[in-house]
């Protein structure tokens, strides 16, 4: 038996992707063979593997040939193999900058393979409001492979692909440690009393400077296994326990809205990472995009209730409308917005001028819940 036990540890996530280098291939092996704990360890991390990627036999692959229709849809395909690629620009009207990014971990450590031994639901397991969340993981899951090569690309912000991948794992790190995942990646030494932008700001940067320092495949494994660790929680399987509310990166919401924050990050970066390679990306499914569009109504309602009102129409299957401000007053505007559309002006990929809208009555009015839903963005 190797002596390297916490060495190989960290591997752990690559391998059960088969994103390692031949070379700590050759170191891992032999200790699996004689380490029953990393051995245990090892196998539940590809069994998480196995239920986000829908592949028989536990390895990851086969889906991987422009289905990411099929990923959305949250039927999970794709291998996650963290080779090298990246992205470039490309959002639709102006995104909207300074929004914080990070970066993911390839090591598996003991309390993530804690958690994940917990409980490991299967796909049909997993509750309506975790279900945009996996299949997001799945989209981005079936991009990964294209990137190869380009991981270097500019994405958004000043990230390149490496980085954006890496964010997602800084972004989900706040709502896995509070569900009990501890976190792989090295500890921010944050002051006393930061404001949580700031933080979140600070922690971002601190994790992207981690990653880079590793291969983009270790850092899709970590990502893929903490994004596995999440979907194995009993709260992404049970709507009461995900009915208690939790402040994650200062808001104050359910578990249950967290998951599709999640999701609606998830896919935002999913997008951009395609966009930057010229490849398009479906949006969610209308069940699942409405699940987005809902949660974001609601926060954005909470931001203009003092507001002059108006009539808000999300355009779509059921064309569903809100008044959003202060609804003693008669309404002042009607606006309306695509669905996709309105969460990309969420998400901070449409400047408020720039996205397509339909406006009648007081184009002031409207403005200003343009504005305010642009202001929401911190992707």
């Amino acid at each position: 038996m190797t002596n390297d036990h916490d060495g190989v540890r960290e591997l752990l996530a690559a391998w059960a992707v088969d994103a390692l280098q031949p070379g700590d291939l050759r170191r891992v092996t032999p200790h699996l063979a004689a380490c029953p704990s990393c051995a245990a360890e090892a196998d539940h991390l590809r069994d998480t593997v196995r239920l986000l990627d829908g592949s028989a036999d536990g390895h990851p692959g086969g889906v991987l040939d422009g289905r990411l229709g099929d990923a959305l849809d949250g039927r999970p395909g794709g291998a996650v193999d963290g080779h090298p690629g990246g992205a470039v620009d490309g959002h639709p009207g102006g995104a909207v900058d300074g929004h914080p990014g990070g970066a993911v971990d390839g090591g598996a450590d003991g309390v993530l393979s804690l958690a994940l031994r917990s409980r490991r639901p299967r796909a049909a397991e997993i509750a309506h409001h975790a279900a945009p969340y996996a299949a997001a993981v799945a989209g981005l899951q079936a991009l990964v492979p294209e990137v190869e090569g380009r991981w270097g690309t500019p994405v958004v912000h000043d990230w390149d692909a490496h980085a954006t991948v890496a964010h997602l794992v800084a972004a989900d790190e706040h709502l896995a440690v509070r569900l009990g995942i501890d976190t792989p990646l090295p500890v921010s030494h944050l002051p006393e009393g930061i404001p949580a932008g700031d933080a979140w700001a600070r922690r971002t940067a601190d994790v992207i400077a981690h990653e880079h320092q590793r291969t983009p495949a270790q850092t899709v494994a970590t990502w893929a296994a903490q994004a596995a660790a999440l979907l194995a929680t009993p709260e992404a399987a049970d709507p009461e326990l995900a009915a208690r509310p939790v402040t994650v990166m200062g808001l104050r919401l359910p578990v249950a809205d967290h998951f599709v924050i999640r999701a609606f990050e998830a896919w935002i970066h999913t997008d951009d990472i395609g966009r930057a390679l010229g490849l398009p990306v479906p949006p969610p499914p209308d069940e699942h995009l409405w699940s987005l569009v809902r949660l974001a109504v609601r926060i954005l309602g909470l931001a203009l209730h003092d507001a002059p009102p108006v009539l808000f129409e999300v355009t779509g299957p059921t064309d569903t409308s809100w008044i959003l401000g202060d609804d003693s007053d008669p309404v002042h505007a009607e606006l309306s917005l695509d669905p996709v559309d309105f969460c990309l002006l969420v998400g901070g990929r449409y400047a408020p001028e720039e996205v397509p809208r339909g406006v009648t009555g007081d184009e002031d009015a409207a403005r200003n819940v343009l504005e305010r839903a642009a202001s929401l963005a911190w992707l």
